[in-house]
């Protein structure tokens, strides 16, 4: 299914005009061409995600998954799936995200383990974690690593990322915070990560679309999405996720606000660092499953 939002709306969320100008006006936001090069982003919605009694269901994460991974690799099971992004050597880090109020749902790192460990790779050559990777043995001689946290709002970078969660990768993180961390891209660069990431899924479970200050948390800024956003450009992926961010806080507050300070690391990926494509019509737009209120 193909988004209809115009490029005019997309202004309106003041959010990336660096890619949107290149739009003309009336476009479809996402791309629906076929004939040039684009990077291809997967929403997957499930509306039974939640039991009743408000716990994530891990078997529904696993489905969300697995179904996310079929439509992204074209593969015709799970298993060739996996295959396709990952060898049973490779020696894999799972880069999470453990920030307390709205950490990595212990249900997605599970589900992305059991599949590793399915297709092979040795339980002694995966793990899990966030702040302590520069000293993790398996992170400082992963091969492949596969990126996940939840989307929110951020005070320095306008949205916590995927390409602001491989912060903990340096020494130095505050390096990285002048002029709204515009440069993140950059630590994708290093050595200790260039050319490893294998897959991307930013958790739009429930996403954090509003705070104030650096370590601001209130759950009324948050709603029930249900979601997982998958795809190998960790760019096009953040790109898509704010976009939903912009819409829920247009509709909340009923008016455009945009986030601040803007998430400019996310256009500047594309147009300084070449990291992947913040443009919307370099991105192909798939949504599986529940599409009610799907604000795109």
């Amino acid at each position: 299914m193909s988004s209809a939002i115009t490029r005019r709306s997309f202004l309106k969320t003041g959010i990336a005009a660096g890619a949107a100008l290149y739009l003309p006006l009336s476009a479809p936001l996402f791309s629906q061409s076929e004939s040039r090069k684009k990077s291809t982003v997967i929403l997957i919605r499930r509306k039974d995600l939640f039991s009743k009694t408000g716990k994530i269901q891990p078997e529904v994460v696993q489905e969300m998954l697995d179904e996310a991974l079929l439509k992204l690799t074209g593969r015709e099971n799970i298993h060739a799936a996996w295959t396709s992004i990952i060898n049973k050597d490779d020696m894999v880090g799972i880069k999470s995200n453990v920030w307390r109020p709205l950490p990595t749902p212990i249900e997605v790192e599970s589900a992305i383990k059991k599949r590793l460990l399915q297709v092979g790779v040795k339980e002694n050559n995966v793990d899990i974690d966030d702040r302590r990777v520069l000293r993790n043995p398996i992170f400082q001689k992963a091969t492949a690593l596969i990126n996940v946290r939840p989307m929110r709002t951020h005070a320095w970078s306008g949205v916590g990322s995927l390409i602001k969660n491989y912060i903990m990768f340096v020494p130095r993180p505050a390096d990285y915070h002048p002029d709204s961390c515009a440069d993140l891209a950059a630590i994708w660069k290093l050595p200790i990560v260039k050319d490893k990431t294998r897959l991307n899924i930013l958790v739009m479970f429930t996403p954090l679309f509003h705070g104030m200050g650096p370590h601001h948390f209130n759950p009324r800024f948050t709603w029930r999405y249900n979601g997982l956003l998958v795809g190998f450009d960790p760019v096009a992926v953040d790109a898509v996720g704010v976009q939903i961010i912009q819409a829920k806080r247009r509709l909340y507050f009923g008016e455009d606000r945009p986030i601040n300070p803007p998430p400019k690391h996310i256009v500047l990926a594309e147009t300084r660092h070449a990291l992947g494509y913040a443009n919307p019509q370099k991105i192909e737009l798939i949504t599986l499953g529940w599409q009610k209120d799907l604000l795109l």
